[in-house]
């Protein structure tokens, strides 16, 4: 599905869609245990849903109504899966879900589609065999590979270039049958370590830990059911403080909560330093970018090139650390490239790692619209040029790599066209709606001279 973003006025709220970690992690601990948990608003997306199967295949009942899903866990009990589990494109579902699988005692196996099957998961892989657990694996730990329980604990050491291995030793060793102790010498993205400890701590789980290099977790625990709402989701958020920061608008963020655990409310401070404004509102954030001259979002220009020239003379650079928001990288980007100044985005050698290579990718595709940018071994300096050119861009099947994208088609010269919009609803299914909400003119499958 191809889609063509014009320059538009933008301006208005968004309802800001459920936290994907946050629903990911909420899924899998309530169906280990025992009783009915609520989850409230939480993400239905092509991601969570991954997770909802792979539970349901392990024996979870979940009943899914409204803005609200019942869960019944198997109080640590497990069922085997008919079939391999397919997680088709969720590396979280996958990560999580494989410290899950590794409690019981029969094997199970794990697929996932052509990007998954390329994210090695081989460090987790190998921890969880000295942690007792048996592996098969035809291709240096990427999927498709076969565990077998029960984790016993004992004693791993595991570097972490993604949280997720971490994460997912985290919430299964507290249900394994003895002490399991964990050394980490590399951990990137530490907030969503933060997150995977909240999780525990709202459990009552008793752990230990040295900083971030080394955890204690006993043995013989239990999950309890819960009632909790999940909160925004601050990397979805991300792109339309990007939008409200290229176009000079102002835009409401509804959904947002400023003291949860998401690493990736990070954008907020580095776009605060590139010049934007933000203000809490009832029940979330106001976000006006530097070329904005009015506090409720009034357009000062009739035009919406002319309203991104101002905003982008005004947006600053700077150099940025992303180790802790790597999913943050191909929005900053895009901002970056409306900046009048060189902006660094560093420390993120990770973002290598994910759906695709985003810190080529972006290169590559915001390089065709007129970006002058340098690739670095773990980022990207760009050399703000104050606009972008209109163009036809790949999406690369990755979805934070089109929503980016489609976000720099707001305030560039001409329209981008975008192949693969379609993979926006891994984690936003109504991405697309929701910038048209805003004034965005989105085309699909548009027969303009452009195409």
């Amino acid at each position: 599905m191809k889609k063509t973003i014009y320059p538009s006025a933008v301006g208005g709220s968004v309802s800001i869609p459920a936290s994907k970690s946050h629903t990911i992690r909420a899924v899998l601990i309530a169906g280990m245990a025992e009783g009915t948990s609520t989850l409230r608003f939480p993400l239905e997306s092509n991601d969570t849903l991954a997770a909802v199967r792979a539970c349901g295949a392990l024996g979870v009942d979940i009943d899914m109504h409204n803005d609200s899903w019942s869960i019944t866990g198997t109080a640590g009990q497990l069922s085997p899966p008919a079939t391999p589990i397919d997680v088709g494109n969720s590396g979280t579902s996958l990560y999580l879900l494989a410290g899950m699988a590794a409690l019981a005692d029969f094997p199970v196996s794990f697929t996932g589609d052509e990007q998954i099957c390329r994210r090695s998961a081989a460090p987790l892989l190998d921890a969880l065999q000295e942690l007792g657990v048996e592996v098969e694996s035809a291709s240096e730990g990427c999927a498709p590979f076969t565990i077998r329980g029960p984790l016993q604990g004992g004693a791993t050491s595991i570097e972490c270039p993604t949280s997720q291995y971490l994460s997912s030793l985290l919430l299964a060793a507290p249900l394994s049958s003895g002490h399991t102790d964990i050394e980490v010498p590399l951990l990137y993205e530490r907030p969503y370590i933060d997150m995977t400890l909240d999780w525990l701590d709202a459990q009552s789980i008793s752990y230990s830990r040295t900083d971030y290099r080394k955890f204690s977790i006993p043995g013989g625990q239990h999950y309890r059911t819960f009632d909790r709402r999940i909160p925004g989701d601050f990397s979805s958020a991300s792109f339309f403080m990007v939008a409200a920061a290229i176009t000079g608008s102002r835009i409401e963020l509804h959904g947002l909560d400023m003291t949860d655990t998401q690493g990736d409310k990070e954008v907020v401070s580095v776009l605060e330093k590139m010049g934007c404004k933000m203000e809490q509102v009832d029940s979330g954030l106001a976000i006006e970018g530097a070329g904005s001259t009015n506090d409720r979002g009034t357009r000062k220009t009739s035009t919406a090139g002319a309203k991104s020239s101002a905003a982008a003379r005004d947006l600053q650079g700077g150099s940025f650390d992303l180790n802790n928001i790597p999913d943050a990288l191909p929005a900053l980007a895009v901002a970056a490239c409306f900046s009048n100044a060189v902006v660094e985005l560093r420390n993120v050698p990770q973002a290598r790692q994910k759906e695709t290579d985003r810190i080529a990718v972006m290169k590559q595709e915001l390089s065709k619209l007129g970006a002058n940018i340098e690739e670095l071994e773990d980022g990207l300096i760009i050399h703000g040029t104050g606009t972008l050119q209109g163009g036809k861009v790949a999406g690369h099947g990755d979805h934070r790599v089109i929503m980016a994208l489609a976000v720099a088609g707001l305030a560039a010269e001409g329209p981008i066209s975008i192949d693969d919009a379609a993979a926006a609803a891994v984690t936003f299914p109504d991405f697309f709606k929701n910038l048209e909400e805003i004034g965005a003119k989105v085309l699909l499958n548009s027969n303009s001279n452009f195409e």
